[in-house]
Order: C-alpha cells, then sequence, then structure tokens
C-alpha cells in the first residue's frame, strides 16, 4: 500500500530492465550482460513520456506554464500523446494540430519535390494510391500505399505493379521501374501492414526491400492532404 502512486506522472520513467539473454545468444553475443529497457510501459506507452514531462516541469518552474495554460503541440506522435497525458496531469490543456512535414529528397516527384512542405491526417484507415507518411529510423519517410494488410503484390521487369493479379492504375508515375527490389515476389502484405512506393520508382527506396520493408501501422503518422509551400503549388495532394 505504500507505493500507490497519485499522478501518472509519478510513474514515468519508473519502467523495469530485462534481461534478454535468450535474443544475446540468437544474436551470437557473448560475455555481455544485455539489458532492454521497457520504455512501453510509461502510462502514454513510450519514452516520449519522459521527453513530455521534462518539457512541461521545466516549463512550469520558469512560470511559463500554468494552471489552466494551452500548449499547442503540431503532431499527432508519441511526443504529442505524451504531452496531453502529463498535461491532463498538471491540469494543463493541450491542443494538437496537423503534422506540418517538410520534404526531403526525390523519391516522391513528380507528386512531391525536395522542399515542399504538406500537412498529415492521422488515420486509422488506409487505402491503395493515397499518400502517406510514417516513422522510419527516426526520420519521417513520404510514400504511396500501394497495398494493404492480406494482399498480394506483384511487379514485373518494366515495373508494371500488380495487386491481387490486377494491373495498378498509376497517373501519378512519370516512368516505371522495377527499382531497387529485393523481397520476393508475389508478396503478400502481412496482417498490421501496409506496403508503400515511392512514385519515383527508379529512386524511391521502400517496400520493394527488406531494408524497408512493409509499413507497420503503429508507425504511421498520417495521409497528406495538402501542400502548403510553394505558395504556387498550393493545394490538395493527388
Amino acid at each position: 500500500m505504500a507505493n500507490i502512486k497519485k499522478s501518472a506522472t509519478e510513474l514515468i520513467g519508473k519502467t523495469p530492465l530485462l534481461e534478454v539473454a535468450n535474443y544475446a545468444k540468437s544474436q551470437g553475443v557473448e560475455g555481455v550482460f544485455l539489458l532492454a529497457k521497457l520504455e512501453y510501459l510509461n502510462p502514454a506507452g513510450s519514452v516520449k513520456d519522459r521527453v513530455a514531462l521534462a518539457m512541461i516541469e521545466d516549463a512550469e518552474r520558469k512560470g511559463i506554464l500554468k494552471k489552466g495554460s494551452v500548449i499547442i503541440e503540431p503532431t499527432s506522435g508519441n511526443t504529442g500523446i505524451g504531452l496531453a497525458s502529463v498535461a491532463a496531469a498538471a491540469v494543463i490543456i493541450a491542443v494538437m494540430f496537423l503534422p506540418v512535414l517538410q520534404i526531403k529528397g526525390t523519391s516522391m516527384t513528380d507528386t512531391l519535390w525536395d522542399g515542399d512542405v504538406v500537412v498529415a491526417l492521422s488515420s486509422t484507415h488506409y487505402e491503395t494510391g493515397e499518400v502517406i507518411a510514417f516513422y522510419y529510423n527516426n526520420a519521417i519517410l513520404v510514400k504511396r500505399v500501394i497495398a494493404v494488410a492480406g494482399d498480394w503484390v506483384d511487379i514485373d521487369e518494366d515495373g508494371n505493379v500488380y495487386v491481387n493479379q490486377e494491373l495498378l492504375n498509376e497517373p501519378y508515375v512519370t516512368e516505371k521501374a522495377l527499382g531497387a527490389c529485393d523481397i520476393t515476389l508475389p508478396y503478400q502484405v502481412p496482417e498490421g501492414r501496409i506496403f508503400v512506393m515511392g512514385d519515383h520508382r527508379s529512386t524511391s527506396v521502400d517496400s520493394r526491400t527488406k531494408q524497408v520493408g512493409s509499413v507497420s501501422d503503429e508507425f504511421l503518422v498520417g495521409k497528406i492532404l495538402f501542400r502548403v509551400w510553394p505558395l504556387q503549388e498550393l493545394g490538395f495532394i493527388n
């Protein structure tokens, strides 16, 4: 009874350590005491709870935030969820805005160009043809949905894409190519995942490679709906 907490924020960072001896053995690691910190057991489900708590406590100490203050957070990711959780415990209002992203590279040309600024909308349902953003190795990538869980994907040497044995109509692709592809085709998209490809097929690194693979639902940021920069290209994304 003495260990009962009065607030969810008191639980942040108190995550357990787990010895992963079997994993170390499977990877051929010897002579190392390998531990995993189970950050998913934070109240809002990720290590970003620590970041959120530190930011809010720092702002409170400096007098920037007080009870009834409003936090504006431009993300729908784990940092935003952590901030909302901590803010609720501190009786502070958190407002979540649509994520604004800047395109890096050429993997989505001619649809999106390097330097474009776009707006994403969080969603739980994605369809073939939609442009989405997702987390990958501490970065956010933007690609197009080709197939969803259960679908079969096949690509021929000319870069023609087939989903469930039907040729995919892709008016957004200006030059088809097989590109970097080291997965076994045809490929069935696993449950809880999405198969994505960049519109610039010859340069995009995407679900055609084992390196990226199909994207897990938990890493999705949202659908790319609108381009806000450059101004002459302002408008919805097709």
